[in-house]
């Protein structure tokens, strides 16, 4: 047996892994970086890829068994994950694998009926979500909301579910994404939203950290051009279930608030399945009207479409004042 890699792998070695993870029940996925591959006359036993800082299309042919390959598998895309400077990492595989993957020092964060979801940092997402909350949050609070948005950039759009939401709830947590997949960074976008909501006295501002809407969690929402797939929705389920057990559950949040979605299909997918999934975790979707003016609703794109164009006039009626000095240093 001979290990095997390539970033990734192409041509005919791809075709190859591509059937091998047919034939164990998995899709290859065309954003993986890295592959490296067990094999034994010029037949693949074992297989893992990298992609960020996730491991996934783990597979161990049926006739091989599965533990001591997989390890095999597993540290070697530990070593190359440590090469590249990723140590918090995190994999998805199917429920029914917890024992293999937790004997291989993973632990499970969340998972659906076909998903589980494992990071290798334990009590990783508790620790988390416990460093979010202050000590006196919920004393008092029976409506604690959440609003977990991109704002890429801050807009009055986002303004105004904020303050809606805020004067709903005794208490609103507003996650902004960390992931840095977006035109303006993740600690420019904090920025924009602390500034733009300092006023709201009953408002937490927190990252999502790799946990919501992330690589990990929500891969596709940083790939709006790609055509829906199966996949999506099973990330999309996923993600909510982050949400609702790590979140939802010890911060004590009861409704997560939305706008209407008239522009973007994989938020308007999510929004849907968010109505379906959170009931049943006893968390209220409220879905609010998006914010319009004479153009129609507002959107983070339409502001970005018009900085492209250098019509700063019109950005300037579509944002709190507090992020122009950010949108024009992006703009210069």
């Amino acid at each position: 047996m001979e290990l095997i890699s390539a970033s990734p792998f192409c041509g005919a070695a791809l075709e190859k892994l591509k059937d091998f993870l047919r034939q164990c029940g998995l899709e290859y996925d065309d954003r993986i970086e890295y592959t490296l591959s067990l094999v034994e006359d010029d037949r693949i036993l074992a297989s893992g890829s990298l992609d960020g800082s996730v491991l996934k299309c783990v597979a161990v042919a049926p006739a091989c068994g599965s533990g001591g390959l997989a390890a095999k598998i597993i540290s070697g895309l530990l070593s190359e994950a440590a090469r590249r400077g990723k140590l918090h990492l995190f994999l998805f595989t199917k429920p029914e694998n917890s024992e293999l993957f937790q004997s291989l020092g993973f632990y499970p964060v969340a998972k659906t009926g076909s998903i589980l979801l494992m990071e290798n940092k334990k009590r990783g997402v508790e620790l988390f979500v416990a460093s979010l909350k202050k000590t006196d949050d919920s004393d008092g609070a029976s409506n604690i909301g959440a609003i977990v948005a991109n704002c890429n950039p801050f807009t009055l759009g986002h303004l105004y579910l904020i303050e809606t939401a805020a004067r709903q709830c005794d208490l609103l947590y507003l996650f902004i994404v960390s992931e840095d997949k977006s035109a303006f960074s993740a600690e420019t976008r904090l920025c924009m939203a602390r500034q733009g909501t300092a006023h709201i006295p009953n408002l937490r501002l927190c990252p999502t950290g790799p946990y919501l809407v992330s690589s990990a969690t929500f891969p596709d929402y940083f790939l709006k051009d790609l055509p829906g797939t199966a996949t999506r929705e099973l990330n999309i389920e996923l993600d909510l279930a982050v949400f609702a057990g790590c979140f939802a559950r010890p911060l004590g949040i009861n409704r997560r608030y939305v706008g209407t979605e008239p522009f973007d299909p994989v938020t308007a997918v999510y929004n849907k399945q968010m109505k379906e999934v959170f009931p049943s975790y006893g968390i209220e979707v409220i879905e609010l009207p998006r914010f319009e003016n004479a153009d129609g609703p507002l959107s983070a794109s339409r502001v970005r479409r018009l900085l492209e164009n250098e019509n700063l006039d019109a950005v300037k009626a579509l944002v709190p004042p507090t992020s122009l000095e950010y949108l024009l240093l992006w703009n210069s």
